[in-house]
């Protein structure tokens, strides 16, 4: 039973990447996937959540209008589209499950693992 974060790279300020969060051992259907990241020095901060057919979904500030995640049940994986990056979001990159079938109360702030581990994540670099 795991969550693996991928699609990680270097880019410069204003290009756009997608991550891959792919389960293995379980359906998403049942779960929030919350997609956290940790820059170096710093904590790791909730980044945007996800559950219900997609309809229950909430963002950082940081992120809002910027990123957006999505869900593909028939390859059990979900993605973080990031757009307009910016050196700031440059940060080793998780998903995680976060709650049963809906996101923890209604920001990030409310996000935190409730089962697996965090894995290795996926790096993202934003540097001209």
């Amino acid at each position: 039973v795991q969550l693996q974060a991928s699609g990680g790279g270097l880019v410069q300020p204003g290009d756009s990447l997608r991550l891959s969060c792919t389960a293995s051992g379980f359906t998403l259907d049942y779960y929030a996937i919350g997609w956290f990241r940790q820059a170096p020095g710093k904590d790791r901060e909730g980044v945007a959540c996800i559950s219900d057919g997609d309809a229950n979904t909430y963002y950082a500030d940081s992120v809002v209008g910027r990123f957006t995640a999505s869900t593909e049940y028939a390859k059990n994986t979900v993605y973080l589209q990031m757009n307009s990056l910016k050196p700031e979001d440059t940060a080793v990159y998780y998903c995680a499950r976060v709650g049963r079938f809906r996101c923890p109360g209604t920001t990030v702030r409310a996000m935190s693992i409730i089962s697996g581990s965090w894995g290795q994540g996926t790096q993202v670099t934003v540097s001209s």
